[in-house]
C-alpha cells in the first residue's frame, strides 16, 4: 500500500532534482533562467492560487472545455453511430474522415477568426473539432462490437431504427462512449492553451502570454504547473465515472 503512493513520491522528487539541476546549466548563459527555478516557482504557485485572478482564468478555461466537449458528443456521437450501422456511409465518409483527423485543429484558427470573428466561437471551434474524431472512432467502434444477436432480437420484437439506437445501441456502447470522452478531453486540454492565445481577454492560454508579456517567468512555471494539475484532475474524473459505468452496467443492454 506504502509503495502505491512512495513511488509516485519518487517519481516527482527526480523530476524536481532534474528540473533543479537543469535551470543551473542555463543559468550560466541565460542568467534570467534563476526565475523559473523550482523555489521560485513554488512561492509564485502559493501567491498565484491564493489570489482572484487566476480563477477567474480557470473557471473561463473550464467552461470553454465543456462547450467544446459538449459541441464534440453532439456531433461525433452521432457520427460514430451513423457510421457504425452503415456500410454505406461508413465507405462513403471514413475516407474523408480519416483526412480531416490528420489536419491539426490548430492549422483552422486563421480560417476560425476570419468566419467566426474574434472571441470564443473560434475556440469552441477547435475544441469540438479536436475531440469530435476520439469520440467519433470510439463510438463507431463499440457499434461494431455489439453482439449481432441483439439486432436480430430487437428486430424480431418489431422494434422501430429509433428504438433500436436509444433502447439497445446506446446503453451497449456506453463504456466505448465514455471512453471517446476521456479521449477526447485529453486533446481538448492540449489545444486549449493555444487556441486561448487567440484574441481572447481571459482563459489560461491568455494568462500564459500576459506573465511571459510581464517577464514574470516564476508565474508562468506555476500557471504551466497548474495547467498540468487542472489536466490530471479531469483525465482522472473522467476515469473514475468510466469505472463506474463498467462496474455498473448489465451484461445484457436489453434488460
Amino acid at each position: 500500500m506504502a509503495g502505491r503512493f512512495l513511488w509516485p513520491l519518487l517519481g516527482f522528487a527526480l523530476a524536481v532534482v532534474l528540473w533543479s539541476l537543469g535551470v543551473q546549466a542555463l543559468e550560466q548563459r541565460t542568467p534570467i533562467a534563476a526565475m523559473f527555478a523550482p523555489l521560485e516557482t513554488m512561492r509564485a504557485f502559493q501567491v498565484m492560487v491564493t489570489g482572484p485572478d487566476i480563477w477567474l482564468h480557470v473557471s473561463t478555461s473550464l467552461t470553454r472545455v465543456a462547450v467544446g466537449l459538449g459541441f464534440a458528443i453532439l456531433f461525433g456521437v452521432p457520427l460514430g453511430i451513423l457510421v457504425g450501422m452503415s456500410k454505406a456511409f461508413s465507405q462513403a465518409s471514413t475516407p474523408l474522415f480519416q483526412l480531416l483527423r490528420m489536419v491539426s485543429p490548430l492549422s483552422w484558427m486563421p480560417l476560425a477568426v476570419m468566419v467566426l470573428g474574434v472571441g470564443d466561437a473560434p475556440v469552441y471551434f477547435l475544441l469540438a473539432f479536436a475531440a469530435v474524431w476520439p469520440l467519433m472512432l470510439s463510438t463507431a467502434a463499440g457499434v461494431a462490437q455489439l453482439d449481432p444477436n441483439w439486432m436480430l432480437l430487437a428486430r424480431s420484437l418489431s422494434a422501430t431504427r429509433w428504438e433500436v439506437i436509444w433502447r439497445l445501441v446506446l446503453p451497449g456502447i456506453t463504456a466505448q462512449i465514455l471512453t471517446g470522452i476521456r479521449l477526447a478531453i485529453g486533446i481538448i486540454w492540449i489545444v486549449l492553451v493555444p487556441a486561448e492565445m487567440l484574441g481572447v481577454s481571459a482563459g489560461l492560454g491568455y494568462f500564459i502570454l500576459d506573465t511571459r508579456d510581464r517577464l514574470a517567468y516564476s508565474e508562468l512555471m506555476a500557471a504551466i504547473i497548474l495547467i498540468g494539475i487542472l489536466g490530471y484532475a479531469l483525465d482522472y474524473a473522467a476515469r473514475f465515472v468510466h469505472a463506474r459505468w463498467l462496474h455498473a452496467q448489465p451484461a445484457n443492454p436489453l434488460k
